[in-house]
């Protein structure tokens, strides 16, 4: 299945729009969105019920995932995040502590070596990056297909998390966009 011209460029201009609109958020709103999403996603039967937690490592932008990755690890979860091992092609990657990140793939951290993984449809819970979403579950990501081609075999276990002042009801979506049953936002 190959991608719709006007659906790419779409995406690519909403990308650009809301990069933007997500760099002018001032801090004192990311660390308090960061809060209330953490707390609604801890809380939700989704994280309870979870053995396994796929999460990703937040970067500059992102709502951040360092405390729920820690806490995950306090609570003795699997703990996995991702490993990008080519283009468009990512692993989950168990790791013990946040100390095995070093900076990979396009400068984001991730384990230096690749012990156990675990497939999507083995994780009981899979954390989504965006640049923006919508409640219904659309998702505009970075762009290189890389969550999308991971989800497809799993996306019943899938959590966005997304600030609320990114959040759209006219994300552009392919055939090849997987979409989300929840997003969380503050």
């Amino acid at each position: 299945m190959t991608r719709d011209r006007s659906t790419e460029e779409a995406k690519k201009r909403l990308r650009r729009e809301m990069t933007a609109r997500r760099d002018a958020l001032s801090a004192e709103y990311r660390g308090l969105a960061d809060r209330s999403i953490r707390e609604k996603l801890l809380s939700s039967p989704a994280y309870r019920r979870a053995g396994s937690v796929f999460l990703y490592v937040s970067m500059p932008g992102e709502p951040d995932t360092r405390a729920i990755l820690e806490r995950a690890l306090k609570d003795g979860k699997r703990v996995y995040v991702p490993k990008c091992v080519s283009h468009g092609i990512m692993r989950a990657v168990r790791i013990a502590s946040l100390a095995e990140l070093k900076p990979g793939a396009y400068g984001i951290p991730e384990p230096e070596e690749e012990g156990e993984t675990a497939s999507p449809g083995a994780l009981d819970l899979i954390l989504v990056p965006c640049v923006a979403a919508s409640l219904k579950g659309d998702r505009l990501g970075h762009g290189a297909g890389f969550y999308d081609r991971f989800l497809a075999q799993a996306p019943e276990n899938a959590v966005c998390l997304c600030y609320k002042a990114l959040l759209r009801d006219d994300i552009p979506v392919s055939p090849l966009d997987v979409p989300l049953p929840l997003v969380i936002t503050d």
